[in-house]
């Protein structure tokens, strides 16, 4: 069974920076491009950032971009989400998921869903 669990939500206030964990298991995460995606009350879903396989390249929407930092460790089968300058309107629950194409990553067609995590940034 497949099981992605994010970890490092919480309350921080403007300006602050968190990390936030997934942990992957039931899967060869070599295969998997991984990546994180955040929905706030009353709003879609939103992609925040995508990492190939490998680690080598990454990518992320103008909203974050110069913010957010997304990495991943294949020894530990986990993905990471490096927040910098949190703002306000970063606050929502953040996702992690995976799949074994970018492309299909970054447009939200995953094969798999964490859980999620809240994030809640005070101004």
């Amino acid at each position: 069974q497949v099981q992605l669990e994010e970890s490092g939500g919480g309350l921080v206030q403007a300006g602050g920076s968190l990390r936030l964990s997934c942990a992957a298991s039931g899967l060869t995460f070599r295969s998997y491009g991984t990546g994180w995606f955040r929905q706030a009350p009353g709003k879609e879903r939103e992609f925040v950032g995508a990492i190939h396989w490998s680690g080598g390249s990454a990518s992320y929407p103008d909203s974050v971009k110069g913010r957010f930092t997304i990495s991943r460790d294949n020894a530990k089968n986990t993905v990471y989400l490096q927040m910098n300058s949190l703002k306000p309107e970063d606050t929502a629950v953040y996702y992690c998921a995976a799949d074994r194409l970018i492309g299909r990553l970054i447009q939200g067609e995953c094969d798999y869903w964490g859980q999620g995590t809240q994030v809640t940034v005070s101004s």
